[in-house]
């Protein structure tokens, strides 16, 4: 009986303490380190909702950019922080392919991390040269079909969200389409107007100015839906494809054993920021589809992600780093 009041009394001391420790959170700054450079879209939306919810919080909410290869920087620099809700990671679907383009990793993604919402989703799109010979999405894909290794389709670096959107492209319509790698955005839009490739795979916000200005033409979006920033540009399931679907996302994640309350009060601001029209606003400006989620939520998102983009990259035989 004695060692069951102990154990009992453990067990209330610990949780008081947690609960303690939640009531007084943020007890300093909160930072988000961020795997991209300054000035992208996903270093801006983790900027915009960062903002809104350090006033929420009392306490600022700092972006601590940390560029790298996959993500590894950032996700090693917050997988060894404390676990106290005070630093959190930009995770995106970059977090999940590292899973398995990397052969070692200083972290587990699936054990070291608690998502605790998604932020957003982000439209990708197929796109051309105004002048190209394609001007829609099926007469692309009928001349893959009709001429095995004949099509050249571009992307940003092996392994990123293009390229393997672009690889997807191959395994799902099952062609035999040749994918060029560039070490950036400009590169690839170089490489189209000067019709060194036919087509390319690239997220619509750094291309939309493009789009815009008829120099580039976007034949097909590879989200579930038509972006709302091209209504008149169909899906890739409403042009001939419908098994050919990928969006980028991002979302918030704390180390491993940051305790459930703090969890659950991130959880609540990030909803809460992500629902203010402003924000809303800002977002949908920069195509960012604003959608916050539960920590299940983001947690079964990141879990059907790796698996995802690992199958591509075992059946495009990307080798592993």
């Amino acid at each position: 009986m004695t060692l069951q009041r102990s154990l009992g009394a453990l067990v209330a001391s610990a949780l008081f303490t947690t609960v303690a420790f939640a009531q007084n959170f943020p007890s300093k700054q909160v930072r988000i380190v961020v795997p991209f450079g300054a000035g992208g879209v996903a270093d801006v939306t983790a900027r915009v909702v960062a903002q809104k919810m350090g006033e929420a919080l009392g306490q600022a909410v700092v972006i601590e950019n940390k560029p790298g290869a996959g993500g590894i920087v950032a996700g090693d620099t917050v997988a060894k922080a404390d676990p106290d809700g005070h630093t959190l990671l930009l995770m995106s679907n970059a977090t999940a392919v590292s899973e398995t383009l990397f052969r070692s990793l200083p972290f587990k993604t699936s054990q070291d991390f608690v998502p605790v919402s998604t932020l957003g989703y982000f439209d990708l799109a197929v796109v051309t040269a105004a002048n190209s010979r394609f001007k829609t999405f099926g007469e692309l894909l009928a001349y893959a079909k009709a001429n095995p290794g004949k099509l050249n389709l571009g992307s940003i670096n092996v392994g990123s969200t293009q390229n393997l959107t672009a690889e997807l492209f191959k395994s799902t319509a099952g062609v035999d389409v040749q994918i060029i790698p560039f070490n950036g955005t400009p590169a690839v839009v170089t490489a189209l107007r000067g019709g060194q490739i036919d087509a390319a795979v690239e997220i619509v916000a750094p291309v939309l100015t493009q789009i815009q200005s008829k120099a580039l033409r976007a034949l097909a979006v590879t989200s579930d839906k038509r972006a709302a920033v091209l209504p008149d540009v169909p899906t890739t399931r409403e042009a001939g494809l419908p098994g050919y679907v990928a969006r980028s996302w991002n979302a918030l994640a704390a180390p491993a054993r940051t305790p459930a309350p703090v969890i659950a009060r991130l959880n609540q601001e990030i909803v809460a920021a992500l629902n203010a029209p402003d924000v809303r606003k800002k977002l949908h400006d920069l195509n960012v589809e604003a959608q916050s989620s539960t920590p299940q939520e983001a947690s079964a998102l990141l879990a059907s992600e790796i698996k995802r983009w690992g199958d591509v990259i075992k059946t495009a035989k990307i080798p592993v780093q």
